[in-house]
């Protein structure tokens, strides 16, 4: 339970960060509502009581109404005039509340979620995380309205009762003051007692968006395999699981309401006994026994919609928990305090003493130890070896997509921890194995590390990658809508794409991570060509399989458990008969000759 009341105070403190900033429209809201509820709620009876007593005081003639009303009708017309006013403001005010803090809170989630690294991002699915952004800022709207209703009105109704009707009759005010007490405490504790039930109701709601986001995502392979019922079936686990968590949510929340409600029985049966009696024990006039139920069964009516209001701060706090844990987690990389900007002049790397794992819960799986690499600028490196021997971990920790334990990895001298990671990233140009597109335009996609390239420039690049002509063969060109990751382009398009974005970027290293791969041999013809010269003059780690894509690069490095098996170029490679050898026979046939 203490984790759980944690981390709702960890929502409070976020929301509020954010409230702060807009802190003159919180005060004023608060200020409208107080308004709002003193002068239409309880002003207005108050009047008319004094109206009924000087009625019951005696009569008044025709032509002394005005003359002794007037007062009176000024009072109620003054106070309806400023309740309406506050209710506009209040109105105004809730609003533009709402809507700027939700600007903030939204930008407060991408912010993390964009600077998470990315084991952060591979152990999640990206439809919980924009479900848990949407329910974090849906969590302070109804926060926010459920404070503006019912709880400061039930406050306000409190304090307004006291005020008015303590001085007036002290024992009814004291009875009705300590049955409401018994009334809040017996609320607060039954709330208390179903915290947990709606953090587990929105926990099951994110588990539902994961699954409809992971088959929506993949609807491909669950086409072309069949699977449409196997992962109805996966939905529908997760479906039930929610209907049942918000089905025991509801169960508890009905009887928390049932028991309020007989309180609420009691606390009105005291009232009318006290108004039956109230002229003949307590000599109370006819406009103080009005007050009094007015007053009584105001409050009595606002406190009904206490369980609906712990309900809907209980289901605001269970919607914002799962992104208050995700602003929580410290951030795997993150810059260092004071980090400056890389400086690359000539593009040099080296890998020194690099260790590094992987920690899966409590398995700790070692890639690296004690590695040593050092590329010369404008030198072109391809990385080879079996699957997991680490060539494309060793990229991402060029691209510090995640931390090394131990050791230094140095561009132009500089400890690529001590710099930004924005600035090493931008003079990085990377294509990855799978190509990564926004649903935007192809003009959009190329010019992404370059937005404010021309046209003339992206259609360079794009003719530079081989993908000028299928571009423009497209209905319309270079503004054709891509798809979500690029799905309505080919494998081999889209990596062109991929291509040309890098060619474009014109950064002084270039990682290419398997990024022609899904060529077909006469695109692989012509982007190997473009790549030789966009190679020219850069410092380029080539990550193959197919050893044709590096055979023609300065230097081949064969990777084998984490470690160099062999290095050098490729023909001195091919004649030392060693893993090189060996991999390149396979691929090329010549093993038979063996």
């Amino acid at each position: 339970m203490a984790k759980k009341q944690s981390l709702t105070m960890r929502s409070l403190h976020y929301y509020w960060l954010a409230t702060r900033r807009h802190l003159g429209l919180f005060v004023a809201l608060v200020a409208s509502t107080i308004g709002f509820c003193g002068f239409l709620t309880y002003g207005n009876p108050y009047v008319m009581s004094l109206i009924v007593d000087r009625i019951s005081a005696a009569p008044v003639a025709a032509d002394e109404v005005f003359t002794v009303f007037g007062p009176y009708i000024a009072a109620l017309i003054a106070i309806n005039f400023a309740g309406q006013a506050c209710s506009k403001l209040q109105d105004y005010t809730l609003w533009k509340l709402q809507i700027a803090v939700n600007y903030d809170l939204a930008t407060t989630a991408f912010d993390c979620l964009c600077n998470q690294s990315l084991s952060f991002h591979s152990n999640r699915f990206g439809g919980t995380l924009v479900s848990q952004t949407s329910k974090f800022m849906a969590g302070y709207t109804q926060l926010l309205q459920t404070m503006n209703f019912p709880f400061l009105p039930i406050l306000c109704s409190i304090t307004f009762t006291c005020i008015i009707l303590l001085p007036v009759v002290p024992v009814y005010a004291g009875v009705l003051m300590a049955m409401l007490a018994v009334y809040a405490m017996v609320s607060y504790l039954m709330y208390k007692r179903i915290l947990h039930l709606n953090e587990k109701a929105a926990s099951a709601q994110n588990q539902l968006s994961g699954e409809l986001s992971d088959a929506v995502t993949n609807i491909l392979a669950v086409k072309t395999y069949g699977r449409e019922d196997y992962e109805r079936g996966l939905f529908d686990t997760a479906n039930r699981e929610v209907v049942a968590r918000d089905s025991k949510r509801m169960r508890a929340s009905l009887a928390r309401g049932v028991t309020t409600a007989a309180i609420t029985v009691i606390i009105m049966s005291v009232v009318t006994v006290f108004i039956s009696g109230g002229n003949a024990w307590f000599g109370i006039t006819p406009g103080t026994v009005i007050l009094m139920f007015t007053y009584t069964n105001t409050v009595t009516n606002q406190f009904n919609f206490i369980n609906t209001g712990l309900q809907r701060i209980n289901q605001a706090f269970g919607d914002a928990s799962g992104m208050t844990a995700v602003l929580d987690e410290p951030r795997l990389v993150a810059d260092k305090p004071g980090a400056r900007p890389l400086s690359v002049e000539l593009g040099d790397i080296d890998f020194k003493g690099i260790n590094f794992w992987y920690t899966d819960g409590d398995v700790k799986t070692q890639v690296f130890n004690d590695f040593n690499l050092s590329i010369p600028a404008g030198q072109r490196v391809g990385l080879v070896g079996m699957s997991g021997a680490g060539k494309t971990t060793l990229t991402k920790l060029l691209l510090r997509l995640a931390d090394i334990q131990e050791g230094e990895i140095l561009v132009d001298g500089q400890n690529v921890a001590d710099v930004t990671q924005t600035s090493l990233r931008r003079q990085i140009a990377y294509v990855p194995q799978e190509a990564l597109l926004f649903h935007r335009s192809i003009a959009e996609n190329i010019a992404y590390g370059r937005p404010d390239a021309t046209m003339d420039e992206i259609r360079e690049a794009a003719r530079a990658a081989n993908a000028l002509e299928f571009i423009e063969a497209l209905p319309q060109g270079f503004d054709t809508i891509t798809g979500e990751r690029g799905i309505k382009l080919s494998g081999g398009q889209r990596q062109r794409i991929a291509i040309a974005r890098a060619m474009l970027a014109d950064c002084p290293i270039l990682v290419l991570d398997e990024a022609t791969s899904a060529l077909d041999s006469e695109s692989e013809a012509a982007v190997q060509e473009a790549l030789s010269n966009l190679m020219e003059g850069r410092t380029c780690i080539v990550v193959a399989h197919r050893l044709s894509t590096v055979a023609s690069l300065d230097r081949i490095v064969v990777l084998s458990h984490g470690r160099i098996a062999e290095d050098g170029p490729h023909a001195e490679l091919v004649a030392k008969g060693g893993d090189y050898a060996r991999l390149w026979n396979r691929q090329t046939g010549a093993y038979g000759e063996e």
